[in-house]
């Protein structure tokens, strides 16, 4: 799992409940910077949130976008029902759509939409339901089919757990084998103000967990085991396409995430010193590399 290099939320960040026609959904927006009307919509990945991206919000702000990120349906403070048909990537999608018409009040090619991990997945899924309000899709950490078969193995034993443990007792497991990965970020704490920022992250970590609705994961855990290699799909569309990543990645290998960039035609951009959360562990590099590319003239 993703983890944020801070939590406290940024100045001119808006923490707020978004109605659509589907629901409401728990978001951080930067509503109130200068945005010239460019819209940037962010999607967590697999046991993420929309704290995950907090990192990126603040330099995207500056380089003229509202960015908002999102918990998806099931995800920590959205919360969702418990049965698994709600959580179909095909429902899924159509949330995605529902926050993007808010975002883009029914304009073509208002948003810009970027997925991390599963995020990516469903965020395809959104743009090949209906390509018309996006102005590009960004994959981060995202690649083209099923996860990676050491990826694979993990999410099955956390499926296997699900159906037979508490979401307590996943989590002091997942403790003891140090399944919560991830970065300390960029911010230059002292080390006491490291200590108390590490606590704090901590509880923040197991709190967002606890939250997570189990048939969600159940549901979207199966579709990283699953998902069908949908490029040449996407790559019809014709939309600018951008694929992001790290120098390393454990969910899909980077040569696969190389490819898959040829294929759909995209810009490929690597952040150095990073692995499968870019966004988190080093997001003024990953804002940078973002905001070229949603700025440029000629986005390929």
């Amino acid at each position: 799992m993703s983890k944020p290099p801070f939590l406290a939320l940024p100045s001119g960040v808006r923490a707020y409940r978004m109605a659509t026609a589907r629901g409401e959904f728990a978001v951080h927006d930067t509503a109130d910077a200068d945005h010239s009307g460019r819209t940037v919509l962010l999607l967590p990945g697999f046991t993420g949130s929309k704290e995950d991206f907090i990192g990126l919000l603040e330099p995207l702000a500056r380089a003229g976008f509202r960015a908002v990120a999102v918990d998806g349906r099931g995800q920590y403070e959205t919360g969702g029902p418990r049965e698994a048909a709600a959580y179909t990537q095909s429902e899924l999608a159509r949330d995605v759509l529902a926050v993007v018409a808010v975002l883009g009040r029914g304009e073509p090619g208002a948003v810009h939409l970027l997925g991390h991990s599963l995020g990516g997945l469903l965020a395809r899924a959104a743009v090949l339901r209906d390509a018309a309000p996006f102005a590009s899709l960004t994959l981060l950490s995202s690649g083209p089919a099923a996860v990676a078969a050491g990826q694979q193995e993990r999410v099955r034993m956390l499926l296997g757990a699900l159906g037979t443990m508490s979401m307590a007792a996943i989590w002091e497991v997942m403790q003891e084998l140090d399944q919560s990965v991830g970065s300390a970020g960029e911010a230059p704490y002292s080390r006491r103000e490291a200590a108390e920022t590490s606590a704090v992250l901590a509880e923040f970590l197991r709190r967002r967990w606890l939250a997570n609705v189990p048939a969600q994961l159940a549901a979207t855990g199966e579709q990283l085991l699953t998902e069908p290699d949908r490029v040449g799909e996407l790559a019809a569309l014709g939309l600018p396409f951008h694929v992001v990543s790290g120098a390393a990645d454990d969910a899909w290998p980077v040569p696969l995430l190389d490819g898959m960039a040829e294929r759909l035609g995209a810009r490929r951009s690597v952040i150095a010193g990073t692995g499968h959360s870019p966004n988190a562990e080093r997001p003024a590099e990953t804002a940078r590399a973002l905001a070229d590319f949603w700025l440029s003239p000629s986005p390929r």
